[in-house]
C-alpha cells in the first residue's frame, strides 16, 4: 500500500479557525506535517495550489485560507529537513512555460536527491488567468492539448544534456521551444508525474503520461469501477496497468470507539461547513444570492437560476445540470431529514474512514485488497498536526498486516513507488 500526505491549497477542508491550527504561512507548520508523514514512511508529501484568492459576489471569499507559499521554494526548504519522503508540487500547465517548469522541477530533484513530483493540473478559468499576462485565453476543450504540449516540451528539455551539440526542440499549437536546459540531468531524469483529471479526456491524458492518478473515488464500489476503467485505458494507451498507480484522496477520523469517532466526525464536519460556507455551496448550484437564507432550515424552495456567470469565481465549476442536482439534493434531504447545512456537510465534508484505529486499518486493507486502489492520499482538517494520530495509531496496524513498509528502500521517489523486484 502507498500512502501520501496532502496539504490542500484554497479549500473548505482545513478548519483554520480551530485554536489548535497553526499558521498557514509559517514554515514550521509545513515542516511538522512533512516530518510527520516521513516518520510514517509515506511515499510523498503533496502541496495543493491556489493561484488567486476566490471571490463571491465580487468580494474576497474570506472563509478560505488566505495564504499559500510558493510550492517550489517551500519544497526546496523541506528537502533540507527531510531525508526520504517525496516532495510533490501542484503546478498549472495552463499558465506556466516549459523552460521554467523544466528548470524548477530539475532543481527540486537535484536539491532533494531525486524526490521531486509534479501534480499536473489545467485551467480554462479567465478569473485566475487575469493574474497572468495572457489572461483566460484557453478554450475549455483545449486545456489538455496545452498540458500535453507543455509536458512534451519539458521532457525534451529534461532529456537533452547541456553538453549536447543539438538543442532541445518542440513545436506545437500552444508551445514552441528551442533551446538547451540550464541544469544537468537530475537524479530521476524527470519528476514523478501525478494527474487528477476525472473527465474522459482527463483520464486519457492521465493514463498516457502519469505515474500516479490522484482520484476522488475513495469508496469500495466506485473505487473498483474507477480502477478498472483506468486499467483498460492504460492498456489501450500501450501501458501496463501496474505502471499507473491509483491513489484516491481520503480523510480519516479516529476515536477510541466507533461512536466516539462518529461524534468527532460530526463535529469536524460542522466546523468545516459553517453557516456561511453552507450558503456559499448552495449558491454555486442555485446560481442565486441566498444571503439571509436560514442555513439550518430547509433547502431553498425556489429553483436554480441557470446562467453562465458563476456566483463564485476562482473555483472549478461543476458541469452537472443544476436542476438535476437540486432535485437529487431535495430527495436526499427529505429521505434523511437534512437541513441545508447538514446536507452540505454530508455532501462536501463526509470523511472516508471513521472509527477506531483497528476499524479504520481493517477497512483500508479491505478496499486495497479488493483492488479499489493502490493506497491513499491522506488529507486532514487540521494543519499541521492532523495526521499525527494516523501515523501513531493506524500505520503500525497496516505494517503488522504486512500491507505497508517498515522502512524506506531505494534512493529516489520513483524507487519507492515502483520498487525493483530482484
Amino acid at each position: 500500500m502507498h500512502l501520501a500526505a496532502f496539504v490542500e491549497g484554497v479549500n473548505h477542508t482545513t478548519v483554520w479557525r480551530d485554536p489548535r491550527a497553526g499558521d498557514q504561512m509559517a514554515f514550521s507548520s509545513f515542516r511538522h506535517a512533512a516530518r510527520t508523514a516521513e516518520r510514517g514512511l509515506f511515499d510523498f508529501f503533496f502541496l495543493g495550489q491556489g493561484l488567486r484568492m476566490r471571490e463571491q459576489r465580487g468580494e474576497l471569499f474570506e472563509l478560505d485560507i488566505a495564504g499559500r507559499p510558493d510550492s517550489f521554494a517551500l519544497l526546496a526548504a523541506l528537502s533540507e529537513v527531510t531525508d526520504r519522503i517525496g516532495l510533490a508540487a501542484t503546478v498549472n500547465t495552463t499558465f506556466y512555460e516549459p523552460a521554467e517548469l523544466a528548470r524548477a522541477f530539475g532543481t527540486l530533484d537535484h536539491l532533494s536527491g531525486g524526490r521531486a513530483a509534479w501534480n499536473m493540473v489545467t485551467s480554462s478559468d479567465a478569473f485566475t488567468g487575469a493574474n497572468f499576462r495572457r489572461g483566460g485565453y484557453l478554450p475549455y476543450a483545449d486545456r489538455y492539448v496545452r498540458a500535453r504540449e507543455v509536458l512534451s516540451a519539458c521532457r525534451a528539455l529534461w532529456e537533452r544534456a547541456p553538453a549536447s551539440t543539438a538543442p532541445a526542440e518542440y513545436a506545437g499549437r500552444y508551445v514552441d521551444v528551442r533551446g538547451r536546459p540550464a541544469i544537468p540531468p537530475s537524479p530521476q531524469g524527470q519528476p514523478i508525474l501525478i494527474q487528477a483529471g476525472d473527465s474522459s479526456g482527463g483520464r486519457d491524458f492521465g493514463v498516457s503520461v502519469a505515474d500516479v492518478i490522484f482520484s476522488r473515488h475513495s469508496g469500495l464500489d466506485e473505487g473498483i469501477a474507477f480502477r478498472r476503467d483506468i486499467d483498460a485505458r492504460a492498456v489501450a494507451a500501450g501501458r501496463a496497468p501496474e505502471s499507473v498507480l491509483v491513489l484516491p484522496i481520503a480523510r480519516i477520523v479516529l476515536g477510541d470507539t466507533a461512536r466516539d469517532a462518529a461524534e468527532r466526525a460530526r463535529e469536524i464536519g460542522f466546523a468545516q461547513i459553517g453557516p456561511e460556507r453552507a450558503l456559499a455551496f448552495a449558491e454555486q448550484v442555485w446560481g442565486r444570492d441566498l444571503h439571509g437564507w436560514d442555513p439550518d432550515g430547509p433547502l431553498p424552495d425556489i429553483g436554480p437560476d441557470v446562467r453562465d456567470a458563476p456566483v463564485m469565481q476562482g473555483r472549478v465549476q461543476s458541469k452537472a445540470d443544476p436542476r438535476a442536482t437540486v432535485a437529487s439534493w431535495r430527495a436526499l434531504a427529505e429521505r434523511d431529514g437534512h437541513t441545508l447545512r447538514s446536507l452540505m456537510v454530508e455532501i462536501y465534508a463526509k470523511p472516508t474512514f471513521v472509527g477506531s484505529p483497528e476499524e479504520v486499518a481493517t477497512t483500508m486493507a479491505e478496499r486495497f485488497r479488493a483492488g479499489a486502489c493502490d493506497g491513499y492520499v491522506l488529507s486532514t482538517h487540521l494543519m499541521p498536526s492532523g495526521l499525527d494520530d494516523v501515523v501513531a495509531d493506524v500505520v503500525p496496524l497496516l505494517q503488522e498486516a504486512g500491507l505497508f513498509r517498515t522502512g524506506y528502500e531505494g534512493g529516489t521517489l520513483r524507487d519507492l513507488l515502483f520498487p525493483r523486484v530482484s
